[in-house]
């Protein structure tokens, strides 16, 4: 085994800087089936916390003492888990509440480690490059998974995990979705059953999220100068890609992709590269031919029409900002609360001739309003404040990386609203904002000249 020496140490070229980033995403269809993938990033920031603690003045991105603020008020949230919300189940603020508020809170916490991680390794030990083709790579395993729950919608199996563990935690509602592997989610939305791929994640939003997340630097890792033989195939992929996303029936999803391509199209024209824009239009063009030829079209279509979880999504938010407004403004109430009664069923939670009667607890349905529901107001401002401030700190730099990572800031940002991010995307987002955050201003002034 060959060795690699970093400062006065000398280290296994299988350790070296970074290895718990290479062994997370190229080994994740190992922990799906291990039941693992919702704790890997907190396994793995464990190595990445320890070798920070041995480095000597870190350093960090603009911005980051409101992210440190917010870690500290998410943090004191943890007095407000016993409290009732005001359209809330009173009550039930035993163990399971604390365990899912740690949980939380170690998700937050790990990203924190990958992000200072990434700023404080440099290009030398831990190249862009490679972090982009291993986020492309987990592009092309969100794809797999994708494909694999439309082609085997009804495939799950109990994990490795799911099997050691006492069958009354493996059971729990919250833990048993993220152990339990499954290629699709079958739910009921166009009118008749139709299997939602999840696969390697657990939900379906979660699918879309990851998506959206990972696509600009699949794009910039197998469609650049050095990709090689990725080149060839990346076209593929995305045309590939482009079934799951359709039937992930994800509009969040798709309307983030295309507020994207705007975006980028806005860039290209911006900075007077007129030849890709003009290859962005007509391959959007080119592939909105094929789409409507497609079955793809008419199921857009379809879920277009079935607009059924607005109405409940919408009451559900305007409850949640509600509840923090009259009952804890400031410090949110720590984690979510189950909602008493139900929308639309006098009797309150779902049933076999009302599925969707049952509503989901306050502060989910996004992860904007489980950030104003569980930290408050003042929580909700520290954290928008930082991600908004990273991504004004480089909307402007001509360098693909930034364009890259402010496409998926972009997403992310629409994402909050409809989507639940607390896992995989968080760490995406976490790791651009430390590429981008690392980015020397010499070679940003040397693209700009150029």
């Amino acid at each position: 085994m060959g060795t690699g020496s970093v400062g006065s140490w000398t280290t296994p070229r299988l350790f070296r800087p970074g290895w718990p980033l290479t062994a997370l995403f190229l080994l994740f269809p190992l922990w799906w089936v291990l039941g693992l993938t919702s704790f890997a990033f907190v396994i793995f920031a464990v190595p990445l916390a320890v070798e920070l603690l041995r480095r000597r003045g870190l350093r960090v991105p603009r911005g980051f003492g409101t992210w440190l603020m917010f870690l500290a008020w998410m943090l004191a949230g943890a007095a407000m888990l016993w409290s009732d919300a005001p359209t809330g189940e009173p009550g039930g603020g035993g163990a399971g509440r604390l365990m899912v508020f740690g949980f939380r809170a170690a998700m937050y916490l790990a990203a924190t480690v990958f992000l200072l991680y990434v700023v404080n390794t440099d290009e030398r030990r831990l190249p862009t490059r490679r972090v982009l083709r291993l986020l492309g790579f987990m592009f092309v395993v969100t794809t797999c998974g994708g494909l694999l729950g439309v082609v085997v919608p009804s495939l799950e199996f109990r994990s490795v995990l799911e099997l050691v563990l006492p069958h009354g935690v493996a059971a729990n509602s919250f833990i048993n979705p993220m152990i339990h592997p499954a290629a699709a989610e079958t739910q009921n939305i166009l009118g008749y059953e139709e299997g939602r791929p999840i696969a390697p994640f657990a939900f379906a939003n979660s699918w879309g999220a990851n998506y959206s997340l990972y696509l600009p630097f699949f794009l910039l890792a197998w469609f650049g100068p050095d990709a090689g033989w990725r080149r060839r195939l990346a076209p593929f992929v995305v045309l590939l890609s482009l079934v799951p996303v359709v039937y992930s029936l994800n509009r969040g999803l798709w309307g983030a992709l295309g507020v994207g391509v705007l975006y980028i199209a806005l860039r290209l024209a911006a900075m007077g590269r007129v030849w890709a824009l003009q290859a962005v239009v007509a391959a959007i063009l080119l592939g909105a031919v094929a789409f409507v030829a497609s079955p793809l079209g008419t199921m857009v279509q379809e879920r277009l029409n079935a607009p059924h979880s607005n109405e409940r999504r919408g009451q559900l938010a305007t409850d949640t900002v509600r509840n923090v407004v009259e009952g804890s403004p400031l410090l949110g109430f720590g984690s979510t609360r189950k909602v008493r009664g139900s929308y639309f069923s006098i009797a309150g939670g779902s049933t076999p001739d009302c599925p969707a009667c049952g509503v989901p607890p306050l502060g989910t349905q996004g992860q904007l309003w489980m950030v104003v529901f569980s930290q408050g107001l003042v929580g909700l401002g520290l954290f928008l404040y930082f991600f908004t401030r990273r991504f004004f700190a480089h909307w402007r730099d001509p360098t693909a990386l930034s364009i890259a990572g402010c496409v998926a800031l972009l997403f992310w940002g629409i994402e909050l609203f409809v989507y639940d991010t607390l896992d995989a995307p968080l760490f995406t987002v976490m790791i651009a904002v430390g590429l981008m955050a690392r980015m020397p201003r010499t070679e940003r002034r040397a693209v700009v000249a150029r």
